[in-house]
């Protein structure tokens, strides 16, 4: 068996339900994992230390993904340590109305989260990244993109356009030993999903007639970060039980 090579990661959202299961999957795989948060660093914090308890490295990280500023200045202090090698973005929000009535805050958040954060973390690392000659950026998309959903049109149209800039940025860097691909969960049974979904009401529109788990989405996301993915690129991969 090859020995585990030890690279370093950083999840955008790593303190939610499922970055944080992304960011241990990440750690135990030997991994030193940088767990971001923007509002609820005690959250990260926590995330940090159930993996080092569980004897993975791992620190946490705060700053506003949509602001360009904040997102260099907490990157620049990272990369002073090397490059990151593995990007998960992995940060969203939900703002959700039907079109008729939703407000211009409602459309903007969406955006400048899913697709403006994109490009303020993912854009700093890429040359640091490329310079190694071996990395893995992998996002967080979601099934609405693939589908659609109602009162998710926000929502439908930032993750659509991650699913456009992976498979646009996977070329640009195919040949720098650098794969991108995307992951677009279904209804996955976290905090945020689960006040939203009855189990009638899952059963009724997932094929298997259940949520997936984080870790779940977090098993796709860990093999796509590994060294036997590297001949897969460009790809959205949706964990939602045979919704798309």
């Amino acid at each position: 068996m090859k020995p585990r090579v030890s690279r370093r990661a950083l999840v955008t959202g790593g303190s939610g339900g499922i970055g944080a299961a992304i960011c241990r999957r990440l750690a135990a795989a030997g991994h030193h994992v940088y767990v971001h948060a923007h509002r609820n660093g005690p959250a990260a914090d926590a995330v940090v230390s159930e993996i080092v308890t569980a004897g993975g490295s791992a620190q946490s990280l705060c700053f506003d993904v949509t602001d360009a500023a904040a997102a260099t200045r907490a990157l620049e202090g990272v990369l002073e340590a090397g490059a990151v090698q593995i990007l998960v973005n992995n940060a969203g929000i939900h703002a959700d109305a039907v079109l008729a009535g939703m407000s211009e805050q409602q459309w903007r958040s969406v955006i400048d989260v899913s697709l403006h954060g994109f490009f303020h973390v993912t854009q700093p690392l890429l040359l640091p990244m490329i310079r190694t000659r071996w990395g893995r950026i992998i996002t967080c998309s979601s099934v609405s993109a693939l589908v659609g959903n109602r009162g998710q049109v926000n929502y439908s149209a930032a993750k659509g356009a991650l699913n456009s800039a992976t498979k646009s940025l996977a070329q640009e860097v195919a040949n720098r030993g650098v794969t991108v691909n995307a992951v677009a969960p279904g209804i996955i049974d976290t905090p945020m999903s689960a006040p939203a979904f009855d189990a009638a009401r899952i059963a009724q529109l997932v094929p298997m007639q259940r949520a997936g788990t984080a870790d779940e989405v977090a098993a796709l996301v860990q093999f796509l970060s590994s060294q036997e993915a590297g001949y897969i690129t460009g790809q959205i991969i949706a964990v939602s039980g045979g919704i798309a």
